[in-house]
């Protein structure tokens, strides 16, 4: 029996079943508990001993049925599995003085193979930027805002959207956390080897450009979502009607408070999805950062790809000259030899007021001094007498005259402010204030014109074939642009100083998300 089993101790402890993760033999007995969830999936209730021999895998089947009994005698010790005598086989009176039993999985066992089969599918979980659930979101909200529209809600349908919204936000964030840690991992090669990593770097960088696209498109419908809720009440409406039917179920002790507890569950979950895709109080909203993150990712994908070609490529890194220096520091003959190599490589040398030359190197080789001489015994160094009198080797001329950089930084900042008013400028001459055709625009300075090209840009890449409506925010989320292919078709010119613009004319609106309601909105 393995030594660790504290089975002559009495009955196991509270943690006793996870004793044997520490044990020996910790591999054998997890296979053999395996193999006890194996049976239970096919409703067996009892094994022998042979039977779990024969139902661990090859790798993990020992030698000798003994040492599987000795396994199961220490499981029974720690509490994961229950012993019973086996009389089924007894045919002789010497048979019900031998050593037979048959083994069964305790609650106890069962729930600690629970809990490692949680921590295991956490452990091995990557997660998934789920561009999917950001429309499911979408249409939760649209659900709520209709039963916020009448005059009496239903407090079941409340509840089943409201819960329908906080399942799907929740396996969103949970999902995005854990992809964002194993993206990286998977920068920094921890958990994916070069191989794998370069066959699907271009699959990965592809599904991040999807999602962030969706993100811009989906996150701006969201937050006015949100926002259009919280106008007037009504999300909050909709929140008590839901925790009053949670309520209904309470026992007689819990009733006087169980709606209100129910309803501040409810508001915070509520305000962890506006906080996910609105930025208030100074507080970047969690898609904001999610997104600048899964942008900020591609590049460091790509810089991984760069030095792992270049590493191929033969091209030499710091890595690679110290492993060569360390060689060469192996391969030297001699102390002389690794002292020379040592200076020339880091450019060490001894005190620099020390005349240390070829002529003292070789009186100091031929009358050698220990180590342990006191320097008041050792032989003298000459110092430079110039050192003596001043201190230094170098003539101390005047100090350069420290440069005035206030003119400098006035013009900085008069600059910085300049190109900020031009900017709000431009962002003003492009607000239309309403429904207008691309046509309609007039004519545009180099500024306007090309935040414009980026507005435009922005929402030519959230375009799909077959669509004829799109949103899409600045990059700054300070401007946003609906674009709407109109039936009639037809031109549109865009005067500017250098040329003209001509492309097919669009129905446009363009919003200053800085004057609207939807001031820190995360679109």
């Amino acid at each position: 029996m393995d030594t660790t089993s504290p089975r002559a101790e009495g009955p196991p402890d509270r943690y006793g079943p996870f004793a044997h993760l520490t044990a020996p033999n910790v591999l054998l007995y997890r296979s053999v508990m395996r193999a006890f969830l194996v049976a239970k999936e096919r409703f067996a209730v009892h094994l022998r001993p042979e039977d779990v021999y024969a139902g661990l895998a090859s790798g993990a089947r020992p030698a000798e049925l003994d040492a599987v009994v000795k396994a199961l005698d220490s499981l029974v010790g720690w509490g994961n599995l229950r012993a019973d005598p086996d009389t089924g086989r007894v045919t002789a009176v010497e048979d019900f003085y031998r050593k037979r039993f048959i083994y069964q999985l305790t609650r106890e066992g069962e729930a600690a193979e629970e809990a490692m089969s949680a921590y295991d599918e956490a452990l091995g979980r990557r997660g998934a930027l789920q561009a999917v659930a950001l429309h499911d979101i979408v249409t939760q909200l649209r659900a709520l805002l209709v039963l916020a529209a009448e005059e009496e809600p239903d407090p079941a349908k409340t509840h089943l959207a409201l819960d329908g919204l906080a399942s799907r936000f929740g396996a969103l964030a949970d999902n995005a956390r854990a992809f964002m840690g194993s993206l990286q991992r998977t920068i920094d090669l921890h958990d994916v080897g070069e191989e794998v990593f370069l066959a699907y770097k271009d699959q990965l960088i592809q599904y991040l450009e999807r999602f962030i696209q969706d993100l811009i498109t989906l996150g701006g419908r969201i937050a006015r979502l949100i926002l259009e809720l919280e106008e007037g009440g009504s999300i909050e409406q909709l929140l008590r009607a839901a925790a009053a039917r949670e309520a209904a179920d309470a026992t007689p002790q819990e009733a006087a408070y169980a709606a209100q507890a129910a309803y501040e569950r409810w508001a915070g979950r509520w305000t962890g999805l506006a906080a996910w895709f609105l930025s208030r109080d100074g507080r970047e909203s969690q898609a904001r950062l999610l997104r600048g993150r899964a942008l900020g990712a591609i590049p460091q994908l790509l810089a991984v790809v760069r030095a792992l070609n270049e590493r191929r490529a033969g091209r030499s890194d710091r890595s690679a000259d110290f492993r060569t220096l360390a060689r060469w520091f192996a391969e030297a003959p001699d102390d002389d030899a690794r002292h020379r190599l040592w200076r020339t490589a880091f450019g060490l040398y001894p005190a620099r007021h020390l005349t240390v030359d070829a002529e003292t190197l070789a009186a100091r080789h031929a009358r050698p001094e220990p180590a342990g001489t006191a320097w008041a015994d050792a032989a003298p160094l000459r110092i430079s007498p110039q050192l003596r009198r001043t201190g230094s080797y170098e003539r101390r001329g005047k100090p350069r005259r420290v440069e005035d950089r206030q003119e400098a930084r006035r013009l900085l900042a008069e600059t910085a402010a300049k190109q900020a008013a031009e900017t709000a400028a431009a962002r003003a001459r492009l607000v239309t204030h309403g429904t207008t055709r691309l046509s309609g625009l007039g004519e545009l300075d180099p500024l306007s014109f090309r935040l414009f090209l980026q507005l435009l840009g922005d929402a030519l890449a959230t375009w799909r074939p077959g669509m004829t409506h799109t949103v899409a925010t600045s990059g700054d989320g300070s401007m946003e642009i609906r674009l709407t292919a109109p039936t009639d078709g037809g031109q549109a010119e865009v005067r500017t100083p250098d040329g003209i613009f001509r492309g097919p004319d669009h129905t446009i609106e363009i919003v200053d998300l800085g004057d609207t309601r939807g001031r820190g909105a995360e679109r």
